[in-house]
């Protein structure tokens, strides 16, 4: 494998922003990948397209592809002014790597959908970009998700036994039998960030609103018991899933304290079930729910295990960085989901190349 500097571009379902990770890679002498963030950083999503975003299943088709084409403008501008701030010549990047923003995910129908579009920003910054890294996947029966777990085993392993990541669901992956698994647990950050913004904030900082809040234990029997907790992995969950079956059940308590308190310890409940149902002894903590220090306060309360918390930058940006590393693996021709996580029939190149 040559050495790859590639742009990795996550913007996940919580819509806190799109995260820009600049990673180079190689290998060592002893086929070891070695990862470096060179650089890294989060844009802002504008106000125009997250209200058009949070608005998704109300709007038409031809909506959609308009927003396709703003967004994929939003991150070639995002693209350009990164690679100005950090004086990085455009030449030296060998693609970018994009995950796009999830609008759908119905991969039981055989399909899933992620916007911003490829060719947009392939023109606008005159770098390859690879992207709809998922569904290919899907097309040979998977679930299309999670794809992360290949980039945390490839270049996590020394760290922990399992991954956890915390964005708008969370998921984990760890190895059993020699074999990765990997799945969507419940869901993160996108319910407790939709009740702290009835109250006018953006998310719940540290978990503060919610240790205010008293648990309510029929709602979250109600919670623990939703039928997707009953299904055996591969599993994912999608922004559809929460509207149908979970936001339902909050109307059981008006107080938003209380309900994000419930949520909270609904999240927590449900990683440590996983975590002891098989034998995890260590877990490595990334994505945004990492900085909720309650929430994480409370997976320790169950667990008794390693909860490591990795820095910031790796909080930040992991999923990022796997994503570039998704983009080397197109570019060696070589399979970036796993069928042991995702379900699907055979191992794919997943990704589409968009040429400047």
């Amino acid at each position: 494998m040559k050495a790859y500097e590639i742009l990795g571009l996550m913007s996940g379902t919580s819509l806190d922003g799109l995260d820009i990770a600049h990673v180079r890679f190689e290998k060592t002498k002893d086929d070891v990948i070695k990862f470096t963030l060179i650089n890294s950083k989060q844009y802002d999503i504008p106000k125009e397209i997250l209200n058009q975003l949070l608005e998704i299943n109300t709007v038409s088709a031809t909506s959609i592809y308009l927003l396709d084409t703003e967004i994929g403008k939003h991150y070639a501008n995002c693209i350009n002014n990164f690679l100005q701030e950090f004086k990085i010549d455009r030449k030296d990047i060998d693609a970018i790597a994009s995950h796009g923003q999830t609008i759908f995910h119905q991969p039981e129908k055989g399909y899933t959908v992620q916007i911003g579009n490829g060719e947009q920003i392939a023109a606008m910054t005159q770098i390859p970009v690879i992207n709809d890294f998922r569904t290919k996947d899907i097309i040979f029966g998977g679930q299309g998700a999670p794809l992360v777990p290949i980039g945390d085993f490839d270049l996590f392993s020394d760290v922990a036994e399992s991954f956890l990541n915390i964005g708008g669901f969370c998921n984990i992956s760890f190895k059993t039998n020699n074999e990765i698994v990997a799945f969507d647990i419940c869901p993160g950050n996108l319910p407790l960030n939709k009740l702290a913004q009835v109250k006018g904030l953006n998310y719940d900082k540290n978990g503060d609103l919610a240790k205010t809040g008293e648990i309510n234990f029929y709602l979250l029997d109600l919670l623990n018991d939703l039928k997707f907790y009953e299904k055996t992995n591969p599993k994912s969950l999608g922004t559809e899933w929460l509207e149908e079956q979970f936001y339902p059940c909050l109307k059981f308590d008006k107080e938003i304290e209380n309900n994000l308190r419930t949520v909270v310890e609904h999240i927590a409940y449900q990683i440590y079930s996983v975590l002891k149902s098989n034998a995890i002894s260590s877990v490595l903590v990334s994505g945004g729910g990492t900085k909720n220090q309650f929430l994480i306060d409370r997976i320790r309360h169950y667990f008794k295990g390693d909860v490591i918390i990795p820095s910031e930058d790796i909080i930040d940006f992991k999923e990022a960085i796997i994503f570039a590393y998704l983009g080397v693996l197109y570019l060696e021709g070589k399979p970036n989901n796993v069928p042991s996580v995702t379900g699907a029939s055979k191992s794919v190149v997943g990704g589409v190349l968009h040429l400047p």
